[in-house]
């Protein structure tokens, strides 16, 4: 890829634009240009600007597509002279496309190294003026990928203090963002110097100047990731990062404050990630169930087989309302309704254990609510034969937690259940007894319930 490098750094002249196109290797081929031409003009050999670069992007598109990066470079070369289109709304896409296309191609192509991505970033930041904090943000990316923080870190700083063109709402919220990203290079060293910090006694002669250098890098970062977050995204890490330098000083007030505008600020997307923060804070506080309740509340509509529901469901049964803990029933069979959680035995354990308790209570109303909507695609879903054979064979407890649930809602005649009920097994010989028994006396298709 040297030969790549060189030419990047070099501009490449007219003659060569002509009659041939450079690959990375150092290769000419004359063959290629004219080949892009006669795909674009249909055959014909008149040469049409337009045509010719459009047909370019194509296969470029289609290189990338197949992950062809020797071909995509090639045609690399030849899409460069976009940058003299006539057309200037093309003229002025140009650099950000080239940037997209190039940088993708230069980060996957097996001979690509960080001389030539560097060398390219630099050349592309330089053309295209327009981009050159999207450009050079995207180039520290590239550089923490690489494990290069200081390289990063410089990036970042150069871009922060550029000036160029006019100050308009997107080219501020790429200033935001480019010091959020040094603010996280900073967390990540605060992090380290908290590490640090944690190893020596307080009595140490060096305890005191890490205690003020942890104190310094966290000044920093919250000043460069404060302004980032009240502007609404989704910015996750940032958040995190924020409410943990905030915690570790002692201002859960201020974290409490910055979760809860970021998980409820109707300016914000919906975000299932904010809640779930918001949610672990408030354990970690110890805050009352009813403020947990009402935030897994939120959670449960967006994404209702989350593995926290589990969890809801527990503070759901433990809760004195009525509303709650038929809320609770609701929740596991929300969670059984995604394939992804078919094989959970821990969600089964507890509908099974929960199915009974509340046909004890006399609240088959409660289950016949969920079982109306789910008992035409449950049983082919859950409770087919074919399930019954492969969990006895896969894991017997939760078979035996599967059975016990298809019996109570499906009656001693489902075939799961049949199937389980005959396997001669020692150690739940017993517990298979005990369910027998009990799907006997709460199953809802029993006439006495």
């Amino acid at each position: 890829m040297s030969d790549f490098s060189e030419e990047l750094k070099g501009p490449v002249t007219d003659d060569e634009v002509e009659t041939s196109v450079l690959t990375g290797a150092g290769m000419h081929f004359p063959w290629l240009q004219t080949y892009i031409e006669t795909v674009a003009i249909g055959g014909k050999r008149k040469k049409d600007f337009a045509q010719t670069t459009s047909a370019c992007l194509s296969f470029i598109q289609e290189a990338l597509l197949k992950h062809q990066w020797q071909q995509a470079a090639e045609y690399m070369y030849s899409y460069f002279q976009t940058l003299e289109d006539s057309d200037s709304y093309k003229r002025q896409a140009a650099p950000e496309i080239i940037w997209k296309l190039g940088s993708e191609i230069l980060f996957y192509h097996p001979k690509s190294n960080m001389e030539t991505f560097n060398t390219f970033a630099d050349r592309m930041k330089n053309i295209g003026v327009m981009n050159y904090l999207k450009i050079s943000l995207q180039h520290a990316l590239y550089l923490l990928h690489h494990g290069m923080l200081k390289d990063a870190k410089r990036n970042l700083s150069e871009a922060e203090t550029w000036r160029h063109g006019e100050n308009t709402s997107s080219r501020g919220i790429l200033i935001n963002l480019i010091q959020a990203y040094k603010g996280l290079l900073q967390y990540y060293t605060w992090s380290k110097k908290k590490m640090e910090l944690s190893k020596l006694d307080k009595d140490d002669y060096a305890y005191n100047a890490v205690a003020q250098d942890v104190f310094n890098h966290s000044w920093k970062t919250s000043a460069n990731i404060s302004a980032l977050i009240k502007i609404p995204g989704v910015w996750d890490p940032f958040v995190k990062s924020y409410v943990e330098m905030l915690e570790f000083y002692g201002d859960r007030d201020g974290a409490q404050e910055v979760l809860t505008n970021y998980a409820y600020d109707e300016k914000f997307p919906s975000n299932p990630n904010a809640h779930i923060y918001l949610y672990n804070f408030l354990k970690r506080q110890k805050a009352p169930r009813s403020k947990m309740i009402s935030v897994l509340k939120i959670l449960y509509q967006i994404v209702p087989s989350h593995k926290l529901m589990l969890e809801f469901h527990t503070l759901l049964r433990k809760s004195e309302k009525e509303e709650h803990r038929k809320l609770g029933l609701e929740v596991l069979f929300g969670v059984l309704d995604f394939a992804g959680c078919t094989k959970n035995i821990t969600a089964w354990k507890y509908l099974a254990k929960y199915l009974k308790k509340t046909l004890m209570g006399n609240h088959l109303v409660w289950v016949q609510d969920e079982w109306n909507s789910r008992k035409n695609w449950w049983p082919s879903f859950h409770f087919s034969y074919f399930w019954a054979k492969s969990d006895w064979k896969e894991d017997t407890a939760l078979a035996c937690e599967k059975a016990f649930v298809a019996g109570l809602l499906l009656g001693k005649g489902c075939r799961y259940f049949r199937y389980i009920l005959k396997q001669d097994h020692q150690i739940l010989g017993k517990k298979i007894k005990r369910m027998k028994r009990s799907v006997k006396k709460y199953s809802i298709v029993n006439p006495r319930l």
